[in-house]
């Protein structure tokens, strides 16, 4: 099989085949890249990545090029996991890098095969990509296009992809269906089900399950605003919602806001797609959910605000925590908030850094959590790496001159801290 688009959807997936027993090849337009990972170096961070790609790299069940002719010559099914981005418009997904795949593989495909969309795109994309690639390809409608929506969360890519709580295949033929069972057979034996669709269906299925997440997650930050201004506890009210077995409290944890890859655009593509469909009413709600969330920062700053008390802001020293996956990362956004409103920020992050340099310049960065620290007027915990909340509150106390810590994750265990002297503010939960 062929993986085209090498990036944190396709290096992954293009490992777990390997692992599954597969003859995997990689195909990028970025030499560089390709060179990289020939040499069992991995350009991303995913738990386990690393291990897998080294290990079947060296094997020789796993190789990149960047010759897409040499893939089509060498597969049978070509697993398309090229970006979609959010468009110019802000609210739908640019899918130009899946039709481009497409033109530039159909071409060369003159033996019967499968073309598998792991992308994610707007309902209709399949119809129109089954057209095109059976109008280029030499071998017509023999061409098979099936879409088969991924569900990774960030950093658990392999995990997801090898031992997935489910597996969605949309499909128009009984040969795609074939295909996407002999693909996944170890998965499938292990007892994952496997959801037989039409192809629309498979895209939609993406969207809302994002969007759903992305719902319970600004569901939960409205009720700790809610905390907030009544001093009632959000983590209690989120476990009383959460044994309701119709509920659940998985992904409800109140935040400054969901970011990363997947979240933020599939949220506005899939309420522009209701938008288009005419179910304004249900566009109406997913609308509100971004409103919440856009609304996380300013939150924020202004619980960093009441935290310092008499120490403004402007010219304050602030520590900023995580910068999590800088793909429209809130713990970023955040940073750049304080530092727009005077303050002297550096971030830390135990794998971020790299990235994070590259894309937030004119922020300063550190890679060592006690100097991290150093003289900071108030440290502001932005995600939750175990970093953080494994940290030693007593180790870390006699760093900052007034040791105040705001949890804007809600995620640490604040008693521990307090009794290290630590001043501990977090969302949606009284201050002491």
């Amino acid at each position: 099989m062929s993986v085209i688009g090498c990036g944190h959807l396709g290096i992954p997936h293009a490992a777990a085949m390997a692992e599954l027993g597969h003859e995997v090849i990689g195909v990028d337009v970025d030499q560089a890249k390709v060179d990289r990972l020939n040499a069992g170096e991995c350009p991303i961070y995913e738990t386990g990545l690393p291990e897998l790609l080294a290990r079947h790299t060296t094997s020789g069940r796993l190789r990149f090029t960047t010759s897409i002719s040499e893939a089509a010559e060498f597969a049978d099914l070509h697993f398309i996991g090229v970006g979609t981005p959010i468009d110019a418009d802000g609210r739908s997904y640019d899918t130009g890098q899946v039709y481009g795949a497409i033109r530039q593989l159909a071409p060369h495909l003159d033996r019967p095969c499968t073309i598998v969309g792991k992308s994610t795109v707007t309902v209709g994309t399949t119809a129109q990509v089954t057209v095109l690639a059976q109008r280029l390809a030499p071998v017509g409608n023999r061409v098979d296009v099936v879409w088969n929506p991924e569900f990774l969360r960030e950093g658990h890519a392999v995990e997801d992809t090898l031992r997935p709580d489910r597996l969605i295949a949309g499909v128009t033929t009984a040969e795609g269906e074939k295909a996407i069972r002999a693909v996944y057979a170890p998965i499938l034996d292990a007892g994952v089900p496997l959801f037989v669709t039409d192809p629309q269906t498979a895209e939609l299925a993406k969207g809302a399950a994002n969007t759903f997440l992305g719902l319970k997650i600004s569901y939960a930050n409205a009720l700790a605003d809610m905390c907030e201004a009544a001093g009632g506890d959000v983590d209690q009210i989120v476990d009383i919602l959460g044994i309701d077995p119709r509920i659940g409290s998985g992904g409800m944890r109140p935040g400054i806001g969901y970011g990363g890859g997947c979240l933020p655009k599939d949220i506005r593509a899939f309420t522009a797609s209701a938008r288009q469909l005419g179910a304004d009413e249900a566009a109406d709600l997913l609308r509100s959910a971004e409103k919440i969330n856009e609304s996380r920062t300013a939150g924020a700053l202004d619980l960093i605000t009441r935290t310092l008390g008499d120490h403004p802001l402007k010219g304050a020293k602030v520590t900023v925590w995580g910068a999590n996956d800088v793909r429209e990362s809130p713990a970023l956004a955040l940073a750049r908030a304080l530092q727009e409103a005077g303050a002297t920020v550096i971030v830390h992050d135990p794998q971020a850094i790299a990235t994070a340099v590259n894309r937030n310049p004119e922020l300063d960065y550190t890679d060592d959590l006690s100097a991290s620290i150093d003289g900071a007027d108030v440290v502001v915990l932005a995600t939750e790496w175990l970093e953080y909340q494994q940290a030693d509150p007593h180790a870390l106390v006699a760093r900052p001159a007034s040791p105040l810590l705001v949890d804007c994750r809600t995620a640490v265990d604040p008693e521990p801290w307090r009794l290290a002297g630590w001043k501990v503010r977090q969302l949606g939960r009284p201050g002491k």
